[in-house]
């Protein structure tokens, strides 16, 4: 399989099917688009993009929380876990939606209320909604 991804100015790049993720809810406003690919900019580790491979012109820049120094525990219901196909809470892992947040001069954001969570194992993906966020804040000395 291969896409085009003019946003980057990349044709034809090849995708593995075993390195894609599906999301059989798709994402909050995009129900359609199901399958994607996580991948960086050479030489930008830091900042993910999730590539729609249903809609090419779909991406979403993601980080871990972990990187806005940000730590969840969310909890997943027994139909999360299906969804995920998940055995053991080892094996998900959360990624936050950033933009630019034009009303404030175009700072950098995060979607925490609606946080991606991947199981690598089985390589599914969801969206999670929270009614309750309260994110804790990591204390790192710098």
């Amino acid at each position: 399989m291969k896409i085009d991804l003019e946003r980057f100015g990349l044709k034809d790049v090849p995708v593995d099917p075993d390195t894609v993720f599906t999301f059989a809810e798709g994402l909050a406003g995009f129900a359609d688009c199901t399958r994607f690919k996580i991948f960086h900019e050479e030489g930008k580790a830091t900042v993910f993009w999730l590539q729609s491979l249903d809609d090419p012109d779909l991406s979403f820049p993601i980080v871990p929380p972990q990187t806005l120094d940000l730590e969840y525990q969310i909890e997943l219901s027994d139909a999360d876990c299906a969804l995920l196909g998940l055995d053991g809470g080892d094996e998900a892992t959360v990624a936050l939606i950033v933009y630019r947040n034009e009303a404030e001069g175009g700072k950098i954001a995060a979607n925490t209320r609606s946080p991606i969570i991947l199981n690598v194992r089985t390589r599914r993906g969801m969206q999670k909604v929270l009614q309750d966020v309260h994110p804790t804040l990591l204390y790192r000395a710098r």
